[in-house]
């Protein structure tokens, strides 16, 4: 396995009372195995589509095409869409540097541009700064039908038509949605974009969008970059084996994750904060608090998701986590930082006056504030879950990916939520569109 998990100083038995009884743990492990055996049979059944991706590798080489199709002769690639279509591939594409703190302008060409969120200003002006000729999109909606992606896709034309560009679409665009089926409902974005000779890769039409980071509409902008995909791919299957081979699960990490988090739901513990010690994960957690609210919040259930960075957030977020209610299960994720980055000079750091830094790395004193935030955590009562990652790399991040959708879909189950609707958010987007349509807002 690419991670260790231990859930010990979860348990009141180490943190006290506000940690997590034993018994509540067990109770929901026996539910998280009951749905375990849920996820088991819908595999074999075949309507769980997501559980096979993993394993899936003849879609690689199409991936690989598009992706170079974008990168090839280059200066940027943007990226549009919204939601799971858009974080899953800015989470694996900061392992290559993309929105790393002071690196991404650093970033080897093509430069990359995630346009999740419709901004006016910030949408009209990037349209007016990139280089249009040499810039390449990817337009992705699964319906087709996505207000965000349509907008944009139709001002992106559009700038093309000014520029006398409007003639190379075809060649400047790739589309991902779902296949359009005869007789079925119209899919806008294949409308918009396959008259002007664009490509397109089809959505796969069983899996979600906020668990679609293993499909194609993540690996597309991975692929871009040049990551090792397959190897994504691999560390996703080594996590969902123990699921689909009818094995023992209960020692499957996944698991233990959900029976925690049910444990920790029935507890009263409202909410859940995701901290990594690491910038490459910070879309991660961005990611993660999306597939966690949209998958649990329902029928008056659920727990708040809250995604934390390490270890700045120690600075802005720790004195309500250690002196504010004790409502929360938190995790925290370490990697193996001890000894990597800039070594601290001896005589600069006596003339600061700490002489303790002399011969350390920066990453010796990551390592220090990830395990001394854990004992905080412990030695202020608050149930806390360790995660440690060797290196973050493209198999890791396969791994970590899988677990937490397996996680969350275990945890829905064995609360009796439908892991996989969205009934709230369509309310919304039915009303924008109508606003719209009267010029309201």
């Amino acid at each position: 396995m690419t991670f260790t998990q231990s859930i010990d100083l979860a348990r009141a038995t180490t943190v006290g009372g506000n940690g997590l009884p034993d018994t509540a743990i067990d109770a929901a492990l026996a539910a998280v195995e009951t749905a375990a055996g849920r996820l088991a049979s819908e595999y074999r059944a075949g309507t769980l589509p997501l559980l096979s991706v993993p394993g899936e590798t003849g879609d690689l080489a199409a991936i690989r095409q598009a992706g170079a199709r974008l990168a090839d002769g280059a200066s940027d690639v943007v990226i549009l869409g919204t939601g799971g279509s858009s974080l899953g591939g800015q989470t694996l594409a900061q392992l290559a540097d993309y929105a790393v703190p002071g690196l991404g302008r650093f970033a080897d060409k093509p430069r990359i541009h995630f346009l999740d969120n419709l901004d006016p200003l910030t949408f009209g002006s990037l349209l007016e700064r990139l280089p249009l000729a040499t810039t390449r999109f990817a337009a992705v909606s699964k319906s087709g039908g996505t207000g965000e992606t349509l907008l944009q896709t139709m001002a992106v034309l559009s700038a093309l038509d000014r520029q006398g560009l409007r003639s190379r679409a075809g060649s400047l665009f790739v589309g991902l949605s779902e296949p359009q089926v005869d007789g079925g409902k119209r899919n806008a974005l294949r409308a918009l974009l396959e008259p002007e000779g664009a490509p397109f890769l089809d959505h796969h039409t069983g899996v979600g969008g906020r668990y679609s980071v293993l499909t194609n509409v993540g690996l597309l902008p991975a692929a871009t970059l040049g990551l090792d995909i397959a190897a994504i791919r691999a560390g996703a299957a080594e996590v969902v084996a123990p699921f689909i081979s009818g094995g023992d699960v209960r020692e499957a990490p996944s698991a233990i994750g959900a029976a925690l988090n049910v444990a920790a739901t029935l507890e009263g513990k409202a909410i859940a904060v995701f901290m990594g010690y690491a910038d490459r994960l910070e879309r991660f957690a961005r990611w993660w608090v999306q597939l966690w609210a949209e998958s649990l919040g329902k029928d008056g259930k659920g727990t708040q998701p809250v995604a934390a960075l390490g270890p700045v957030d120690q600075h802005s977020q720790q004195q309500l986590y250690l002196a504010g209610p004790k409502d929360k299960l938190f995790t925290v994720v370490t990697t193996a930082a001890r000894g990597r980055g800039p070594t601290i000079d001896a005589g600069l750091a006596e003339r600061a006056g700490q002489a303790d830094f002399a011969g350390k790395t920066i990453g010796d004193l990551v390592a220090a504030q990830g395990i001394a935030m854990i004992d905080t955590f412990v030695r202020n009562g608050c149930p806390v879950r360790h995660i440690h990652v060797d290196r973050i790399d493209e198999r890791t991040m396969g791994a970590l990916l899988m677990h937490f959708m397996l996680e969350t879909i275990l945890t829905g189950f064995a609360l009796g939520i439908d892991p996989f609707d969205q009934p709230a958010v369509e309310e919304a987007k039915i009303l924008a569109k109508r606003y719209l349509a009267e010029g309201r807002g």
